[in-house]
């Protein structure tokens, strides 16, 4: 259906070829988000992405993937308040990561 509206309106292949990038990469985000390596970070990092994903703007996308290549331990310290968050991951994400409820019990 996508290839029949591109053939019709060239500006929608753009649009639809931005939707499979966006896709992709939130499959890639949210793969990445879930196997950090220590439980608990998959479970914080992960259920963080599954939690507030969907309306994330590029930008936020963006500081989420640079915060992925932070180490599991930094980021648990961070989100727990047991070390000082580093001026660059200071702002909304970091609140929205540090209010987080990850435990959910039965």
């Amino acid at each position: 259906m996508a290839m029949i509206e591109a053939a019709r309106n060239p500006g929608a292949a753009f649009s639809a070829w931005e939707a499979m990038n966006r896709t992709a990469r939130l499959k890639r985000l949210k793969f990445r988000a879930w196997h950090r390596g220590v439980r608990e970070a998959d479970m914080l990092v992960g259920g963080f992405f599954d939690a507030h994903h969907a309306g994330w703007s590029e930008a936020e996308l963006d500081a989420f993937e640079a915060l992925l290549e932070e180490q599991d331990v930094d980021i648990l310290a961070w989100a727990m308040g047991t070390a000082a968050v580093p001026e660059r991951w200071r702002g909304e994400m970091m609140n929205r990561l540090q209010t987080h409820d990850y435990i959910k019990l039965p």
